[in-house]
């Protein structure tokens, strides 16, 4: 499966109001996710000294599915798609590389 055919089947489970027109939901449903994800490996440090056994890491892949979701979601709602997404992301990180501006910050380096 690809991102094109990722996001149009994703948008067929949407419900939630006005969609098509809300980008709230999705970008909250987004923010809640992510830090599921990041629960989850909190508690990882916390009580498994750092070590992801499998079960673990099928429950951090259920909720990676979420954030996938609900980022396929947002981006439906704001008219972009995943592969154009996808592909921006890595000709920026390439260029950074080549330019050796991996690190430091700031979105335009």
């Amino acid at each position: 499966m690809d991102f094109k055919e990722y996001q149009d089947k994703a948008k067929k489970t949407a419900l939630y109001p006005n969609v098509g027109s809300n980008f709230i939901y999705p970008t909250l449903g987004l923010t809640n996710e992510s830090g599921e994800v990041a629960g989850k490996i909190k508690k990882v440090l916390r009580d498994k000294n750092g070590i992801i056994d499998e079960n673990t890491k099928s429950e951090i892949k259920k909720e990676l599915g979420d954030v996938l979701w609900y980022l396929s979601q947002l981006s439906t709602e704001l008219n972009l798609s995943l592969d154009d997404i996808a592909n921006e992301n890595l000709q920026k990180l390439s260029s950074r590389m080549e330019r050796n501006k991996i690190h430091g910050e700031g979105d335009n380096r």
